[in-house]
């Protein structure tokens, strides 16, 4: 029975959001766990100092394909410890741009997987922003530094403010304690709204992040529904398509294909989540506008 490795940068208690599509996306290949293929799961939990050290435990494994979900950094991580080892990655900003892989379509080396496309994601996070708040002069954006993408993120992110003559007020966090102080920054300089962008400690952090823009009357956009089902306001971002995608994969390397022959695959589906709750909460009228584009509006 093959052994694969699932290095994962999140909760252990996230594995049905994050897991399950992998499963499926493993059983499309002819792979049930359990029955012809194991899965040894390692759970980062959003802390980026431990995806190297889990990465090298998998791989001392010898596991016959390690997933990394998700992040540019556990891809990295896997990417630096071994050559020989197929690596499937789901990441939310470019693989390219991020160094993970220098050619899409055929991939070098032992990496293939899904890539995220920031800059897409990232105009439609303000847009939805600006619709909320038309006459807004501001806008905020949370990123956690220690996030490859970080850098790419925010130069991404000042010029589709800049686009609409928006300010943008950024804040950063790494730790829990470290969003107690971004949010109460943004309390101070009184943002229209903020953008939480893809980042797995932010998920793994969801409940508090929510929790801190509630008490701050801070309308947030987030990546995903994750957030709006913890009571947030919106999100827009990939749907869990993406982790089946990684599960696909990892069957069709087991089945005998190369990395390097599967293409990185780029997202096509995105949903949007409303929730008509925190918006009250917010004093906030949700235009019609947003609400008929919904995929779902949580009551």
């Amino acid at each position: 029975m093959p052994l694969v490795g699932a290095l994962i940068n999140g909760l252990p208690q996230d594995a049905q959001s994050l897991v399950a599509p992998f499963r499926d996306g493993l059983g499309d290949q002819g792979y049930i766990e359990g029955q012809n293929v194991a899965v040894e799961y390692r759970w980062a939990e959003g802390h980026n100092e431990r995806l190297s050290p889990l990465a090298a435990e998998l791989i001392s494994l010898r596991v016959a394909v390690l997933a990394t979900l998700y992040g540019a950094s556990a891809a990295l991580a896997a990417k630096a410890l071994t050559k020989s080892i197929p690596i499937v990655f789901l990441t939310g900003g470019d693989a390219s741009e991020l160094g993970i892989v220098a050619n899409w379509d055929r991939p070098e080396a032992n990496l293939t997987g899904v890539s995220g496309i920031t800059d897409f994601l990232v105009a439609r996070q303000i847009g939805l922003l600006r619709t909320l708040f038309p006459n807004g002069r501001s806008f905020a954006l949370l990123t956690n530094p220690a996030s490859a993408n970080a850098n790419r993120l925010v130069q991404i992110t000042q010029a589709v403010a800049k686009s609409i003559r928006r300010e943008l007020v950024t804040a950063t966090a790494t730790s829990e304690r470290e969003l107690d102080s971004a949010f109460a920054s943004l309390a101070e300089r009184r943002p229209d709204g903020v953008v939480i962008p893809t980042n797995a400690f932010f998920l793994s952090a969801r409940k508090r992040i929510v929790s801190l823009a509630a008490d701050c009357k801070l309308a947030a956009v987030y990546d995903a529904r994750d957030f709006v089902e913890a009571g947030g306001l919106i999100s827009y971002g990939q749907s869990t398509e993406r982790f089946r995608q990684v599960g696909v994969y990892v069957g069709k390397i087991l089945n005998g294909a190369k990395p390097a022959d599967l293409p990185v695959v780029r997202p096509s589906n995105f949903e949007l989540v409303v929730n008509r709750k925190a918006a009250k909460a917010l004093n906030l009228d949700l235009p019609t506008s947003v609400l008929s584009q919904a995929d779902q509006v949580m009551e």
